[in-house]
């Protein structure tokens, strides 16, 4: 039997994941603010919902990816919303990068109603999720959670990693991921500028670095980036990597936590954005200090 799923938020990440689930052989419900990003998902037989009640009134089962909190608190709260219009028992899984206690209130307005929340947090860029080669962070609900990994698994997980049953502990190791990830954006750009200035040929050395110290697919992916600067089209703008950014750092605030290397990242961020730089890629994080 042929399971109706319903979808919230076509940007360049939702968009393979949809097609993904459609092709997994669900009938896939689809709504996105603009219109024009489902397009491509009903030439292939998705179903486009011109609103959020449409789409909660025929699925039962709703992954969302959106942009933040706020856009996520929109589609989740209100008559308007999913929380007002989805059945008892149905499961809203949220992919979208927010604040832990973002995650915890909406799995709280969920419960009152009687449905499910889980945090389903995802590493990968659109290519990854192409190649079905994403991974999953997870939390809530172990039953729940038991149910919804074969559903990760259509959407294009190679891994689903299980973080048990606070809501909040996923969002807290995606946040600490893609603090990571910038971190390392941040060196591999500084190290290659200190080659050329130094006169080494960088290519050769991060020919080198990324078959030997560091063989992760982060390294190997952003080097080429960098070294190429191929900073547009962006499949992750520098002004959402700066909205993580501050997620990570609000996070800390909140645990008495110091993160010196995070409020490095801001100002350099901050410092694109003022030159109109919001919409590159977040890889040329490092372009701040290159001269």
């Amino acid at each position: 039997m042929r399971t109706k799923i319903g979808f919230i938020g076509l940007g360049n990440l939702g968009t393979p994941i949809a097609q993904n689930i459609l092709e997994s052989g669900n009938t896939l419900y689809v709504y996105n603010r603009t219109k024009s990003k489902t397009a491509s998902l009903a030439e292939k037989g998705a179903i486009v919902c011109d609103s959020i009640i449409e789409l909660a009134k025929e699925c039962t089962i709703i992954f969302s990816i959106v942009a933040d909190d706020a856009a996520l608190k929109s589609i989740c709260e209100g008559e308007n919303g999913l929380v007002k219009n989805l059945a008892k028992s149905s499961v809203h899984i949220s992919m979208s990068t927010i604040l832990p206690q973002t995650a915890t209130d909406l799995a709280l307005l969920h419960q009152q109603h009687q449905q499910h929340y889980i945090a389903s947090p995802v590493f990968g860029r659109p290519e990854a999720a192409v190649a079905k080669k994403l991974n999953f962070v997870i939390s809530g609900e172990e039953k729940i959670r038991k149910q919804v990994e074969p559903l990760l698994k259509n959407a294009g997980a190679v891994n689903v990693w299980d973080f048990g049953d606070t809501i909040s502990a996923a969002n807290t190791v995606k946040l600490c991921g893609n603090f990571l990830i910038a971190s390392a954006i941040e060196a591999m750009g500084e190290s290659i500028y200190l080659a050329q200035k130094s006169g080494v040929d960088a290519q050769k050395m991060w020919s080198m670095l990324s078959q030997t110290l560091f063989t992760a697919p982060v390294y190997q992916n952003y080097s080429n980036i960098i070294m190429q600067q191929k900073y547009e089209p962006a499949a992750f703008t520098m002004k959402l990597g700066l909205k993580d950014i501050n997620l990570v750092l609000q996070q800390a605030s909140s645990v008495n936590q110091s993160m010196p290397s995070a409020s490095l990242l801001k100002k350099n961020m901050e410092d694109l954005l003022a030159q109109g730089k919001e919409n590159i890629d977040w890889s040329a994080v490092s372009l701040a200090v290159a001269e």
